[in-house]
């Protein structure tokens, strides 16, 4: 019983208190001598009110420190006297909670036995007694007592229901759960073997059903109970199953886990000062764990069976998708429309890495928080891409186009990353480039983790339109830049910083070539890496691991191709500013070749001024390019390259040009076919010496010597006879190259064997339409 129980309390002086450190007391009796003057029946507070209104300033100070110490004393004397109690605290609290529990007991049983005397009283149970006496005629004359002795079967018969009424009343649910069992025999083998009469059967058979439901009532009333502990809730339900009602003991069980965790959910307050990460990962310890019981519960006490498993996984998926409800509420669509991915992914990195640890118990909810979080962290994504976008433009307004090292950024406090996401790769980029890469990084790592939700397509995508518009404002900060792209919505209203001179325009490029060809690559590889790839290794390049990605491989071509956009427009740009003067005119015309003819005397014989201009843009860019384009001279070599074909390109295609050589009043003449041929031979000599002579310019010089050797043919004369040979072109070639670069002049016989220039005629410039041949 309750009042036998023998509990250990604390030991507690006269004064009420548990014993005090010396330290303790000694403030306790200076904070007592400081509130005497209180405790007296003389204290006038209006007085002393006053009293203290009149101190000057510095008695005023003085008052104001003196409260805050007697305030400090306080707080600490209120933390000791907690700490000093705090055992003899909890051990009362848990004696408080098990004598509830008892008196709960005792009243229940009082309950029950008021019940079952006033049931007595009125004979409610004699008919089972009665009913097993029917049949049987008594003499007249001689009593039922004196007629014969109840059996053991009829003692039994009237002692059962007693039996079980104490059981209950006792909360003996074993001993019921025995006792009923053994009813249900007896009336089975009394039905079997006629015993008992069909009355009796039935009596008995109420008496247990009555119990039974009882039982049941009493198990179901425990297992809603938010104190019960789990063995007691599992004890409960494995009883209410073997009563025989295990749909209503499984739905007891689950609703059981949901009450206890609501519970538990009450202290937790979301607020907007709160930590997103925090509440999503104390909330979803509740939930997950809460879930995760119950499952483990359900297979221990009903093992397998498809109906309990399916309403198992039915309400799993219900609170899921109550938590998904709440995370979104409160944590994740704040951080979704401000564009805080980091924030929203580690939300969603922490539920699901909760609901992980549930597919071991055969219970996958990771779709369910897939489906139901994934519009926030689009809305996340395409928020951060567009802030991408911006900064990067406002960086773009002012940038100065010169290019820096990279600089080191702190992404989180105490966290020192440098943009790129590696130490040892360093490269240099222009202000507004650095901005992009490093905001592009810290989207890949944040997209990273949460793979799962298939998010890398979108953020590839992302990305490219990001960079496309980037390399739009690129193109807009050449002068009289005529790229379509630049017109279109969105980029029409960008202001961006014009790039003056030629170091600050290859700087342009300099910028989209790294981040198309090495940087966002590089990033991207992070999206393979959480997929389970190979350890990753800064130092390689990503076209080395891009094969096993053909998604990436596609995204890059198009980075790639959005790049040779820009260096379009760059040659292009530089074309026009050789061929057109500031007045608009022409300074590629047919009539230089043409009215060469009419001041023989005049000639001296050189390449034309604009193909001069050319070879020495091309020197300067190359040295340009060489300090700008460290490990990566290819790309210098192709923007050469192509800055040379546009220019040859435009004479081939120039209509008015070929119109005035074939068509012209005035055909062209032997000197002026002796020019033109001169400026071709000009250009493949330093087109080879600088390595940037390509198949594509080979082919398109064959075209125009071609094209003028005909036009020339046409007059009737051959043009193969009336040029010198290839050694006189070659020497005013290299002449003018060696003059023009500011090397000295060298005869043919000291020049360098190995020199670019010492085996043209032999090699690349073979391949052009030779005069010499008929």
């Amino acid at each position: 019983m309750a009042s036998a129980k023998t509990t250990s309390r604390p030991r507690v002086q006269a004064g009420g208190m548990a014993a005090q450190p010396a330290g303790l007391k000694d403030n306790g009796g200076k904070i007592d001598e400081n509130l005497n003057l209180f405790k007296t029946d003389r204290f006038d507070a209006e007085s002393y009110v006053q009293a203290k209104c009149s101190l000057s300033d510095k008695e005023i100070r003085h008052l104001c420190s003196y409260l805050l110490d007697l305030k400090k004393a306080s707080a600490e004397e209120m933390r000791r006297s907690v700490y000093a109690n705090y055992t003899a605290f909890i051990q009362t609290s848990k004696e408080i909670s098990d004598l509830e529990g008892e008196l709960l007991s005792i009243r229940n049983l009082l309950s029950t036995q008021a019940s079952l005397i006033h049931g007595l009283a009125e004979g409610v149970d004699l008919d089972l007694l009665s009913s097993s006496n029917q049949g049987v005629s008594v003499p007249n004359g001689v009593s039922s007592s004196e007629f014969r002795e109840p059996s053991n079967l009829e003692k039994w018969l009237d002692d059962f229901p007693d039996l079980l009424d104490v059981l209950l009343a006792e909360r003996r649910v074993d001993e019921v759960l025995t006792a009923l069992d053994d009813g249900d025999q007896v009336a089975s083998e009394a039905k079997e073997m006629h015993t008992l009469n069909s009355d009796a059967i039935t009596s008995l058979q109420n008496a247990i059903s009555r119990r039974k439901q009882k039982l049941a009532d009493q198990l179901a009333e425990a297992a809603c109970q938010p104190s019960t502990r789990g063995s007691e809730l599992r004890a409960a339900i494995r009883a209410l199953k073997r009563l025989g009602d295990g749909p209503r003991a499984h739905a007891l069980l689950l609703n059981a886990h949901l009450q206890r965790y609501q519970y538990n959910m009450q202290s937790l307050r979301p607020s907007s000062s709160s930590y997103g990460g925090a509440y999503t990962a104390a909330l979803s310890q509740l939930v997950f764990s809460a879930v995760g019981q119950a499952a483990s519960d359900s297979l221990a006490i009903f093992g397998e069976e498809p109906a309990y498993t399916s309403e198992l996984v039915i309400w799993a998926i219900k609170q899921t998708e109550a938590f998904a409800e709440l995370v979104q509420r409160h944590a994740l669509a704040s951080s979704a429309a401000a564009g805080g991915l980091r924030a929203a992914a580690e939300c969603v990195q922490i539920a699901l890495g909760h609901c992980s640890i549930l597919e071991a118990r055969g219970l996958s909810l990771s779709p369910v928080l897939v489906k139901l979080f994934g519009p926030s962290v689009e809305q996340a994504i395409d928020a951060n891409l567009k802030r991408i976008e911006e900064n990067t433009a406002a960086l773009a307004a002012g940038d100065d186009w010169l290019l820096t090292y990279t600089p080191a950024v702190t992404r989180q406090p105490g966290r020192l990353v440098s943009v790129g996401g590696t130490s040892v790769y360093n490269y240099k980029l222009t202000i507004s480039s650095h901005r992009f890469n490093s905001m592009v990084q810290d989207l890949f790592d944040d997209v990273g983790p949460l793979l799962s939700m298939h998010l890398g397509s979108k953020a590839l995508e992302g990305v490219y339109q990001v960079f496309n518009s980037y390399v739009n404002m690129l193109i807009k900060a050449l002068p009289n830049s005529i790229d379509e792209e630049t017109t279109f919505e969105g980029n029409r209203n960008k202001i961006v910083r014009i790039a003056e001179n030629e170091a600050q325009q290859i700087a342009l490029l300099a910028n989209a070539s790294l981040l198309a060809e090495e940087l966002l690559p590089r990033a991207a590889m992070k999206l393979s890496l959480s997929q389970g790839d190979d350890h990753y290794d800064s130092r390689t390049r990503p076209s080395d691991r891009q094969s096993r990605h053909p998604e990436q491989r596609e995204w890059r071509r198009r980075l790639a191709t959005s790049v040779e956009r820009l260096k379009s427009s760059f040659c292009q740009q530089h074309a026009l500013d050789l061929i057109f003067n500031e007045e608009g005119n022409s300074n590629l015309a047919a009539i230089m070749y043409i009215n060469i003819d009419g001041n023989v005397d005049e000639i001296k014989w050189s390449p034309s001024l604009i193909f001069q201009e050319l070879f020495l843009k091309l020197n300067r860019m190359a040295s340009i390019a060489a300090e700008m384009f460290v490990g990566r001279e290819r790309f210098a070599t192709l923007l050469l390259m192509k800055l040379t074909e546009t220019v040859v390109l435009w004479l081939s295609q120039d209509h008015s040009f070929w119109d005035d050589i074939e068509d012209g009043p005035k055909p062209l003449g032997s000197l002026g076919l002796r020019q033109f041929y001169l400026d071709m031979r000009f250009v493949v000599l330093f087109a080879s010496q600088g390595r940037y002579l390509s198949r594509n310019l080979i082919r398109v010089l064959d075209e125009v010597i071609s094209k003028a050797f005909a036009a020339f043919a046409a007059t009737g004369m051959d043009p193969y006879s009336e040029l010198p040979e290839d050694g006189w072109f070659d020497e005013i070639c290299l002449e003018t190259m060696d003059r023009l670069s500011g090397k000295p002049r060298l005869i043919n016989a000291d020049r360098e064997l190995n020199s670019p220039t010492a085996s043209v005629s032999a090699q690349s410039v073979s391949s052009i339409t030779s005069h010499g041949s008929s």
